[in-house]
């Protein structure tokens, strides 16, 4: 069984999961809340958290050296997303989002995110989003380079 913080969180299939904590992911993004983030009911939108993921998987891409957002010829496509919601966040709340890389196939990643606040080790949210990798002129999937795959490997989960 995988020691990544989270193995003995999940319940049987059909029940609601519980939070993963804070020692599941490898690494964090830091993003501050906006007061336009906060809906109606004075709590961030449920949509913010798909930015939130997108921005803190591109933030790491391309501090890696592996995503130039204008010139690069390979681009990850979002095919697929989730988000479970446990906790509510309201600006001017800081939060942390915690990445790690799920599984890794030939040409995508299917990244796994979670949302934390200062002072919380369980997350307020999670969730993930597959990028299939593709020819930026074709839109056709491509293997991952070597470069991406080297980054995002060292991204995975521990065991």
């Amino acid at each position: 069984m995988a020691n990544d913080g989270s193995a003995q969180r999940r319940p049987s299939a059909g029940l609601r999961l519980l939070p993963d904590t804070r020692d599941a992911y490898r690494q964090f993004v830091e993003i501050t809340t906006r007061w336009s983030d906060n809906d109606a009911y004075g709590h961030v939108n449920n949509v913010v958290y798909y930015a939130w993921f997108d921005s803190a998987v591109n933030r790491i891409l391309i501090e890696g050296g592996v995503l130039d957002v204008q010139n690069s010829s390979v681009i990850g496509l979002v095919v697929q997303s989730q988000c479970q919601y446990f906790r509510t966040i309201s600006y001017p709340e800081i939060v942390q989002v915690g990445v790690r890389a799920g599984h890794i196939g030939n040409s995508s990643v299917r990244y796994e995110l979670a949302v934390f606040t200062a002072g919380n080790a369980d997350a307020a949210a999670q969730g993930n989003f597959v990028h299939v990798y593709v020819d930026r002129a074709s839109n056709r999937p491509v293997p991952l380079p070597e470069p991406l795959r080297t980054l995002v490997e060292a991204m995975k989960a521990s065991s």
